[in-house]
């Protein structure tokens, strides 16, 4: 079988590495991260105004462009080779996912068409201190009062949640536990009782704030779906995520192999460029085999998403492992063939090494997502 995008898809991924060639070198990269919002503004307004990106997977009947995970793989792979500084991944793949997969046909019409134009920036507000991504960690709790939920409790390492204008909120009934009880919330950014803080994390690219709910209140028309039910919507967002988040890491290692290459032919040593050596050609060929071994998971997650298969927990967990272990590998290996300049703050080795550290634990590490395959075949059996 083999995995090739068609010519609309490589269009917008052409028209996609010209924006972010422009938009997204590497010193505006370490101009964007370092700014209050951890993302330069105005290039998100005109990935959202002229570029129309948020709108690739929200319906067409709610402002969007109707196209699938495909098409959203394919673009997530070209952002993960310039380290995009924006909130796409939390707008679209988790905020904005969370609404297609759960919302309400009204929390649609009110939210959707924002977040497809790039005005209404979301989140999902799942992990906690725990920092745990299974439903057991989910400690956060939503009293009933009348016509009004009461959400209390702590959330961290959520994405771009510091200036998210619409949170989605994972919280649980009183008593409930696993994964019975949880339901999601759509929560204001500037709800009153809501704290925000952004988290110092070594992967500046992408910001991550801790929430305090300190009995916020919503209206019940902010639940998504049923009360205590969102368990099967919410593990399929998360599915969805990660397959977005593995075609990112994809485009990640496939950068780091690049500079690795372009390095080795312009490094001399010994008179020598260090590309000669038998070690560094090693080392590129493992690299190699690394990015295209992740690649066909994520492409095949990709289109397992799209049709929403059943197959998509087990394709979307084998591409998280597969992806994360292939970028960090990538980027680990692409510091010992820079050497010591490889982490300085000049060159480019020592960013593409913090986020592939930090995508290998957003969703869950490999080491998770095997637990989960594993898990899935005893159950069948």
């Amino acid at each position: 079988m083999r995995f090739a995008f068609n010519e609309e898809q490589e269009e917008l991924r052409s028209q996609a590495r010209a924006f972010l060639a422009d938009h997204s070198s590497a010193e505006q990269v370490r101009a964007a991260m370092e700014g209050e919002l951890g993302y330069d503004l105005e290039v998100w307004k005109r990935i959202g105004a002229e570029l129309g990106w948020p709108a690739i997977v929200v319906p067409e009947a709610y402002g969007g462009l109707g196209l699938g995970w495909v098409e959203l793989v394919a673009l997530m792979e070209v952002m993960g080779e310039s380290l995009l500084c924006a909130p796409f991944f939390s707008s679209v793949c988790l905020g904005g996912a969370a609404l297609v997969v759960a919302g309400t046909e009204e929390q649609k019409g009110l939210h959707l068409p924002g977040i497809a134009e790039g005005e209404t920036r979301a989140t999902l507000a799942y992990t906690e201190p725990s920092g745990r991504w299974e439903p057991t960690g989910i400690a956060a709790v939503a009293r009933r009062e009348g016509e009004e939920f009461v959400l209390s409790g702590s959330k961290r390492y959520v994405p771009d949640g510091h200036s998210a204008d619409l949170l989605v909120v994972v919280a649980r009934q009183p008593g409930s536990v696993g994964d019975e009880g949880l339901s999601l919330f759509l929560v204001p950014g500037d709800a009153p009782g809501l704290e925000r803080s952004a988290l110092p994390t070594m992967d500046q690219t992408r910001p991550q704030a801790q929430l305090e709910l300190r009995d916020v209140r919503v209206p019940a028309q902010a639940l998504m779906g049923e009360e205590g039910q969102a368990a099967a919507g919410l593990a399929s967002v998360l599915d969805l995520a990660a397959v977005a988040l593995a075609a990112e890491q994809v485009g990640g290692a496939q950068r780091c192999l690049d500079l690795s290459v372009a390095y080795a032919k312009e490094r001399v040593q010994f008179g020598r460029p260090i590309g000669s050596f038998q070690a560094i050609k090693h080392k590129c060929a493992d690299m190699l085999m690394w990015v295209e071994t992740a690649r066909s998971a994520a492409y095949y997650a990709g289109c397992v998403a799209a049709e929403r298969s059943a197959e998509l927990p087990v394709a979307a967990s084998l591409a998280k492992a597969t992806c994360s272990d292939a970028y960090f590998r990538c980027a680990a290996d692409t510091l010992q063939i820079f050497g010591g300049v490889g982490f300085t703050w000049e060159y480019e080795p020592h960013l593409y090494f913090k986020r592939a550290k930090s995508s290998e634990t957003l969703l869950g590490d490999a080491a998770y997502h095997r637990e989960r395959v594993a898990r899935r075949v005893f159950d069948s059996v």
